[in-house]
């Protein structure tokens, strides 16, 4: 304890006017650009009505490989980004075992604080929440998107619908599902981009608040002023065919 007060004494007020700064833009992100109106203008509400739309196609479809091929593709990606997340968090650990390296790097950089030991570790503990937390975002949209395939699976082909307002709510189940899953893909992914600026922390605490705040507006620019974002904006919300359940044969009806 005695060691972690002296440990906390060396930050500076620029240190921890970081600290609150990093913190403030990676977990606020999500509540002032995912919900609310904010969040339905950009890349995560106009994907959610794409994947709305895949749902309605998949009944149409008679067996859904389509669907089955596309939710693994997704999933290959998940489960690539949760090994790699596993392996970086492996690295810092080992980095904690080998601070007086880190240390000597650290003191012939220029520009260099006065660093200690329990500083260094101090940083890179930040760096192993960060991933933790990524690691943990993988694992649950992989798990998300483990669900999508049981409704996918579960869904039944067009003729065999009982209504259309049962059409309609597979359809809107799938759709959130999709989205949930997809969501915390994004969130992991973001802890990535904050995990490099947190990463600066050992150069300065300046360039680790000019870092954080570099980081935050390139997520925005992708998430709201992007190109891509344009081109999904041209036909959203997407325009979805007339569903019409298909009549049933008049000898079946009769058999009824």
């Amino acid at each position: 304890m005695e060691e972690l007060k002296n440990t906390l004494a060396l930050l500076s007020l620029v240190d921890y006017a970081g600290v609150i700064l990093f913190l403030s833009c990676w977990m606020g992100y999500r509540y002032v650009f995912e919900r609310g109106a904010m969040g339905r203008k950009g890349l995560i509400g106009i994907t959610h009505e794409y994947r709305l739309q895949w749902a309605m196609e998949s009944a149409a479809r008679e067996i859904p490989v389509a669907c089955a091929g596309l939710v693994n593709n997704l999933m290959s990606s998940v489960s690539f980004y949760a090994s790699t997340t596993i392996y970086i968090i492996a690295g810092l650990f080992a980095l904690v075992g080998s601070v007086d390296r880190l240390l000597s790097f650290s003191e012939d950089m220029p520009f260099a604080q006065v660093v200690t030991s329990g500083l260094i570790e101090l940083k890179l503990i930040l760096l192993i929440f960060i991933f933790v937390n990524a690691y943990f975002k993988f694992t649950w949209s992989l798990r998300q998107f483990n669900f999508l395939c049981i409704l996918i699976g579960g869904s039944p082909y067009e003729e065999n619908m009982p209504s259309e307002e049962f059409r309609v709510k597979t359809a809107k189940r799938m759709a959130r599902v999709n989205s949930c899953a997809g969501n915390e893909f994004n969130r992991g992914i973001r802890s990535y981009y904050y995990g490099i600026a947190a990463s600066t922390w050992f150069l300065h605490p300046i360039a680790f608040i000019v870092a954080t705040l570099w980081v935050t507006y390139i997520l925005y620019v992708r998430d709201f002023k992007s190109p891509v974002l344009e081109i999904l904006r041209d036909t959203y919300p997407p325009e979805l065919r007339e569903y019409k359940l298909k009549a049933k044969p008049a000898a079946e009806n009769n058999a009824s």
